[in-house]
């Protein structure tokens, strides 16, 4: 039964990556440059969490969480809603403070505050559930303003940059419109694009296509294929069973603020090793 209804999701994509990929080959586009960057070393982590405890007041929502992430990887955590999964997420740049333990990006302890939490957090690209684009500026702006104010980049060079991921993202045509202008799906992936603009090492995705249309959800889980095929490392906190059997290279489900499995995407929706997990897809994929 899990395996009829996730391919009837992962249909819907693979649609959607071949007509994007058709009208490309099409229209004679030069190859993209990649986008990943290359100097990460290879022999350890990229993100590593060690024995992290969270607390809401009495509410513990984070208990021994230990976890990595290795470059090019893809790791998407599942679970049911309360379960610690977006809150872990923006512990990886201390969107959310932790009570104790260790955070890592690249080998290097996670900054309490200051220029060095900033520069960590030019890193980390993060694309949340909301769009948050700047309603006053307009879809190019919204792609160039931090790599000219933070990377210092030449606004020629942004501007060259920018135009390039909006085209990644299928939505260049939108450059010189306000948020507004553009659709749910369209402001989600020009999100997308802005977080890119960074060049992070690393991207978090907390569920990004959950304030979406049902109609706009396969335009951007469309464009994380992408970046997953292209070897971006991706954090991705997702309910959409689909992609997270098609782009996930692991599984990690939460519950209870514990990780209680990890393992690749056929193990786990195959031969799920815990009663909650059981539990958990049981009720998902029969929606």
């Amino acid at each position: 039964m899990y395996a009829i209804l996730l391919f009837m999701s992962e249909t819907n994509n693979e649609t959607a990556v071949r007509s994007r990929t058709t009208r490309e080959e099409s229209q004679g586009e030069a190859p993209l440059a990649p986008l990943v960057p290359g100097n990460e070393d290879p022999n350890r982590p990229l993100v590593e969490l060690t024995h992290v405890e969270k607390h809401f007041g009495d509410l513990h929502v984070l208990k021994d969480i230990n976890m990595t992430v290795t470059k090019g990887e893809v790791l998407v955590v599942v679970g049911p809603s309360g379960s610690g999964k977006s809150t872990m997420c923006r512990t990886i740049n201390r969107l959310e403070t932790i009570d104790s333990g260790d955070v890592r990006i690249d080998g290097k302890p996670l900054p309490q505050e200051g220029k060095e939490l900033a520069n960590l957090r030019a890193e980390v690209g993060m694309v949340f559930q909301s769009f948050n684009l700047f309603a006053n500026k307009t879809i190019l702006e919204n792609v160039t303003l931090a790599p000219i104010k933070v990377r210092h980049m030449d606004k020629k060079e942004a501007e060259q940059l920018a135009m390039d991921l909006l085209a990644r993202v299928g939505v260049d045509s939108q450059a010189n419109k306000m948020p507004s202008q553009l659709s749910g799906g369209q402001q989600q992936r020009v999100a997308i694009a802005r977080a890119l603009a960074m060049r992070p090492k690393v991207m978090l995705f907390d569920e990004p296509t959950s304030a979406l249309d049902p109609e706009m959800v396969n335009e951007v889980l469309d464009v994380m294929v992408e970046l997953a095929h292209e070897g971006m490392t991706m954090i991705c906190v997702t309910h959409e069973m689909g992609f997270a059997r098609k782009a996930a290279d692991r599984i990690v489900f939460m519950a209870d603020g514990q990780i209680l499995e990890e393992n690749t995407p056929d193990e786990f929706f195959e031969h799920p090793q815990t009663e909650r997990a059981k539990d958990f897809l049981s009720k998902i994929l029969t929606h």
